[in-house]
């Protein structure tokens, strides 16, 4: 399990056409974080109790998005400080070889959520150099007694020398922190659906 929920945390899929994404999570959109509405471009059953939805601004693709949003969500209880601490690891296993690369943790004052925010970089054989910079919300959640799991992911990406790029990205943490710790969740609810794709 535990390196499931690593790969989940990991994650960013390579999504199709928004017209075929399936909302499983019945999350009215479009989702906006400031002034820029995202659109449902893709998601998956990946089990009987993980749901991943990824949306995009209009216009984007996943090859050269410039912001994402990506929501796992888990419909059982998952250890909070154990992918908490997954995520972290993650990044420092990159600082060994990106040295442009950090972590930092904020626990919230009653203890129910933590988010991790750092940034990365990478130079593609294929493609554009770029620096990412990703925020990465951890909540339990309850509904009467049942217990659920979200991690909700927002990424920026700029593009072009990555020293330049993370320097730039990293002016703008305390910004997209405000954002994203002010960022009401959506409700979920999930579809109904006997779907299970492995």
């Amino acid at each position: 399990m535990k390196k499931y929920l690593l790969l989940i945390i990991g994650f960013i899929g390579f999504g199709f056409n928004a017209q075929n994404a399936k909302d499983y999570l019945n999350i009215p959109g479009p989702l906006e974080i400031d002034g820029t509405e995202f659109l449902l471009d893709w998601s998956k059953q990946k089990s009987a109790t993980l749901y991943l939805q990824q949306y995009l601004p209009r216009d984007e693709t996943i090859k050269t998005f410039t912001q994402l949003i990506n929501i796992s969500y888990f419909d059982k209880e998952i250890d909070l400080d154990d992918a908490v601490r997954q995520k972290v690891e993650s990044f420092q296993n990159r600082e060994k070889s990106d040295k442009y690369s950090n972590v930092q943790v904020t626990e919230s004052p009653d203890g129910t959520q933590f988010i991790v925010d750092g940034i990365l970089t990478e130079t593609p054989k294929n493609g554009n150099p770029y620096a990412e910079y990703g925020i990465y919300r951890f909540k339990k959640m309850t509904n009467g007694a049942k217990k659920s799991f979200i991690i909700f992911s927002y990424i920026k990406r700029s593009y072009g020398d990555v020293k330049y790029a993370a320097k730039s990205l990293s002016k703008e943490r305390n910004k997209l922190m405000g954002l994203l710790i002010d960022f009401q969740i959506p409700v979920i609810s999930l579809a109904t659906t006997d779907e299970t794709k492995n």
